[in-house]
């Protein structure tokens, strides 16, 4: 079976954000940075070289295949933010109808920048993504 590439590493989180070369850029890392803390209540983790992860979440599929990722996650890619919410958008619909500019992956909700969602919504996503990681109901938002 083939070692999980995307690991914990002992690199520096700010030290890490601190070198997003755009302004608006790291100061919306910092941002989702203290969002994500006071929701997890975990500490920030550097996985791999350019994500930031908070908690820790073990998995097992049915093929026998499991690993260790985070809770969620973000990285602030040249581009866009991959904000990584590992409970997928099932149910979700209300609120990415409401979040503002945005894409979505399997399990990735991709953001230009903060000030193209509605932040309160953003919250609730990732709230909800929490919630359902860790077996609970994140009630309506």
């Amino acid at each position: 079976m083939s070692e999980n590439k995307l690991v914990p590493t002992d690199q520096d989180v700010h030290e890490f954000l601190a070198g997003v070369e755009r302004e608006q850029k790291r100061q919306d890392s910092y941002e989702l940075l203290q969002m994500m803390q006071e929701i997890t209540g975990e500490p920030p983790v550097m996985w791999g070289s350019s994500i930031v992860g908070f908690g820790k979440l073990h998995y097992k599929y049915a093929s026998g295949r499991e690993g260790d990722t985070f809770i969620v996650g973000f990285s602030p890619r040249k581009q866009s933010f991959s904000l990584y919410l590992n409970c997928g958008f099932d149910g979700a619909g209300d609120l990415l109808d409401r979040l503002g500019k945005h894409r979505i992956g399997s399990a990735c909700l991709y953001v230009n920048k903060l000030d193209d969602v509605d932040r309160e919504v953003l919250r609730a996503l990732v709230e909800r993504s929490v919630a359902e990681v860790r077996g609970l109901s994140a009630g309506p938002a």
